[in-house]
């Protein structure tokens, strides 16, 4: 890249924060910081929600990923990778029971009044972990197109493009990140048609959709495991589920489950941009799609930033206002206390903060496939939790036993400690499948186990008596 095509690409992420910051309205109050309403009080359309949906859950790091997995796997990488955009179906449905059944208002509410304070509190320790780890996962994404890691050039556009998305995030809050949202899908969507239109002209589609062998070892196996985990994965990420109590029930339920269609469509589209260079021999690194774009002269790379800008600041912005409501509106309810009447000036500066220690691992040149730390096999315990909620009371014992046992799995799988016996196939992720499958039926087991020995406590005095 030479000089002046380096300041176009520096230019450009100064326009992307300048144009976003214009077009985004200011919020007011906290009905449209923290649920999205507009200067009239009205929450936003199915429309615009289902955007949000879409966009926000289209990672920087989650492109990368999926392109990297069709390049290890061919098609049944990225079909593998795109099966985990059906927890948006998943929350969706289960959000609306828990809203017409259950009368939740927010899920932390939710298991404060199901479960107990200490149970809202681990979980929202998990989920305070995943926004801090989707800050510099995403900023290390766009970094990663601007210079090598580690480098002045990776760290300083990583840092500018954080910046961007702050300013224009302390704008409006929720509000101004739904219709930044809206405009970044668009701009994804055609841009992703140009990068496809560069690399899929090379294969006959047969040869694309035909790449890769269904076997365990071959892919098929985080597959399963993809499809255990939608059971479980959706419900700690705030970004998803914030947005499932801003408007109507019915709304709602509409808006993730197409949300989640174009997601898995998007997600499978672009892990061709892999199988497209584990067909042409591609000298591949960990980054797959920055592999491709090298090759693909100006205006290729140009279009795959811009993919990559649009995705991670969808989701960098949705991760600031998540990160304020959480501090300012949903941690002062595990005290018993009601949120500060300056809770809009808390979630501001919770978002600076963040804005600035999140980036400390990407500064230290940390993996972006490092940045799930409590995800995936470690919150498999959410799973009954939340889709078996309607058959317990108040049960704290169900939720800890249930949560822990997957806090515990996932900390022994990441240290290698699981029992090969446990493993199911030979595949590379043989022991990840084992350890969610059994590890979702031990999880099961202790939320069930203080309402079976409940049943048997109140059997046996009824005997006696």
């Amino acid at each position: 890249m030479n000089e002046l095509q380096g300041l176009f690409f520096w230019g450009f992420l100064l326009l992307f924060g300048a144009v976003m910051y214009l077009v985004v309205p200011r919020s007011s109050d906290e009905a449209g910081f923290f649920r999205g309403h507009d200067s009239k009080g009205r929450p936003a359309s199915e429309w615009a929600l289902m955007m949000s949906i879409f966009i926000s859950w289209i990672f920087a790091k989650s492109v990368t990923n999926a392109a990297n997995l069709g390049a290890a796997y061919g098609i049944v990488g990225g079909l593998a990778y795109a099966a985990y955009w059906l927890s948006i179906p998943v929350a969706g449905l289960v959000i609306y029971r828990l809203r017409t059944r259950e009368g939740a208002t927010g899920l932390v509410p939710f298991l404060i009044a199901r479960y107990g304070r200490g149970a809202a509190l681990a979980f929202s320790a998990a989920i305070l972990i995943r926004l801090f780890n989707e800050v510099w996962s995403n900023t290390a994404v766009v970094g990663g197109y601007y210079g090598d890691t580690g480098s002045a050039s990776f760290i300083a556009s990583a840092l500018l493009f954080t910046a961007a998305v702050l300013f224009y995030s302390l704008k409006g809050g929720l509000r101004s990140s739904i219709l930044s949202d809206v405009i970044q899908a668009v701009v994804f969507i055609a841009f992703l048609g140009v990068v496809l239109a560069f690399v899929l002209p090379a294969h006959a589609p047969v040869e694309l959709l035909t790449e890769g062998t269904f076997a365990l070892n071959s892919g098929v196996d985080l597959l399963l495991v993809a499809l255990l985990q939608v059971l479980s994965y959706p419900f700690h990420d705030p970004v998803l589920t914030d947005r499932g109590f801003i408007t109507r029930e019915k709304t709602m339920l509409r808006a993730f489950i197409v949300a989640g269609i174009l997601g898995f469509l998007a997600i499978l589209a672009f892990s061709l941009v892999g199988v497209h260079a584990r067909l042409e021999g591609t000298k591949l690194t960990s980054n797959v799609p920055a592999d491709v774009a090298r090759g693909l002269g100006f205006a290729g790379f140009f279009a795959m930033v811009v993919v990559m800008v649009t995705s991670a600041g969808s989701t960098l912005d949705s991760t600031f206002t998540s990160l304020s409501k959480l501090v300012a509106r949903e941690l002062p309810l595990l005290a018993g206390r009601l949120p500060s009447p300056r809770a809009m000036t808390i979630g501001s500066l919770t978002m600076v903060v963040f804005a600035l220690l999140g980036n400390l691992p990407m500064i230290a040149g940390t993996d972006i496939l490092k940045a799930t730390t409590i995800s995936g096999t470690m919150v498999i315990g959410l799973a009954p939790i939340f889709l078996f909620s309607r058959w317990v009371g108040h049960s704290p014992f169900s939720f800890h036993l249930a949560f822990w046992t997957g806090i515990c799995l996932g900390v022994l799988q990441a240290v290698d400690l699981i029992p090969a016996s446990w493993a199911i196939g030979s595949g590379k992720y043989a022991i990840l499948l084992g350890t969610n499958l059994y590890g979702l039926a031990l999880c099961t087991a202790g939320f069930f186990l203080p309402l079976v020995l409940l049943r048997h406590r109140v059997s046996a005095s009824g005997s006696v008596a």
